[in-house]
């Protein structure tokens, strides 16, 4: 046990410290840029962790590397389940649902479609249709460990991610004003925000710049769109399962085991929706703080030995093809949302 933790601590250190950098450089980006620009601890994170990946390379800081976006990447995934509760998605009404839901499918699909179509890996169009359709950096993440490894795999998933934040960030300023312009309602507003912006963070921005109503709303389709997070990993695993056996001459029947971190993310959710109204409740607050606060270390230590894992020259060898991928992706949301909301009106 002493030999293993020992093994680990080089590179777990070394990703500490570039999320510590990472946190320190957040502000002073933002200041520098007089408020104009945001990016999260979690982009800076990963940009530090690929211009130190000469650094990582050496044999003395890849256990801990490699234990940080395989194991600790599962258990942060797993305690995102405390931010769901099931009251909430329930108030949102079955026409609204069922919109999340095949949304996020047809995203998700066309994410393989348009990888396929342009030439680029199937494991890329799994990242890029589910950090779309999902939860941005988040889904990327979760997504990856169900994605069989591939040549550039660590400089897919540093790209996708930071192409989810940046476009975040742009439909965060844009969707507003063509909410206003398309004669959206309130309500209508908060889903179209809630349903086609990848991070949390944009759709509170986006959504509480407009009305708190507006921003309830978001949160809580974007929320649904998180829970979705289980059955979109089990069913892109299935996918790669199936597709293994059938070209390896098999019977094409596959059974993708459920990841253990999906389980503990359902299983939070489920307390999540009962603790807080229990006796239990002023128990249950500090320690649910708690677990967020690990959560977030986790996903940022993560991110940053991910970026350590990854070599600049991968990066610099992505093209065209792979943002056409992801601006698809974006817009087929944008499109699908937009049509299924006139219906529904």
């Amino acid at each position: 046990m002493k030999q293993t933790v020992m093994r680990l601590l080089p590179g777990l250190g070394l990703a500490l410290g570039v999320a510590l950098a990472a946190l320190a450089c957040e502000p002073l980006v933002r200041l520098a840029s007089g408020g104009k620009l945001a990016l999260p601890a979690m982009v800076i994170a990963l940009v530090i962790g690929i211009l130190l990946n000469s650094l990582a390379i050496r044999p003395v800081f890849e256990p801990g590397i490699t234990y940080a976006v395989k194991k600790l990447l599962r258990y942060a995934i797993a305690l995102l389940g405390l931010r769901i509760a099931f009251a909430d998605l329930v108030a949102l009404g079955f026409g609204t649902a069922a919109l999340v839901l095949f949304a996020m499918f047809l995203t998700i699909l066309t994410g393989f479609a348009l990888a396929k179509a342009l030439g680029r890996s199937e494991g890329y169009g799994a990242l890029a249709g589910a950090a779309t359709a999902v939860c941005g950096a988040s889904a990327t993440l979760a997504t990856a460990t169900v994605v069989p490894d591939y040549k550039g795999k660590s400089a897919d998933i540093a790209f996708t991610v930071v192409m989810a934040n940046g476009i975040s960030t742009l439909v965060m300023l844009a969707y507003p004003p063509l909410c206003v312009m398309l004669g959206l309602t309130p309500g209508e507003t908060g889903v179209m925000l809630g349903l086609t912006i990848h991070d949390m963070a944009q759709v509170v921005g986006a959504g509480y710049a407009v009305s708190e109503p507006v921003g309830n709303i978001a949160v809580v389709v974007k929320l649904f769109r998180v829970f979705l997070l289980l059955p979109m990993v089990l069913m892109i695993g299935y996918w790669f399962v199936r597709r293994a056996t059938s070209k390896a001459g098999d019977t094409p029947h596959a059974n993708v085991p459920v990841p253990v971190f999906a389980l503990v993310f359902l299983g939070l959710a489920v307390i999540n929706s009962i603790l807080p109204s229990t006796p239990l409740a002023s128990l249950y607050a500090p320690a649910k703080q708690m677990l967020s606060t690990l959560s977030n270390w986790g996903l940022l230590l993560s991110i940053a030995a991910l970026g350590l894992g990854t070599s600049v020259s991968a990066v610099l060898t992505i093209g065209w093809r792979h943002v056409a991928v992801f601006a698809g992706t974006t817009l087929l949301l944008l499109g699908v949302t937009l049509a299924g909301l006139f219906l529904l009106r």
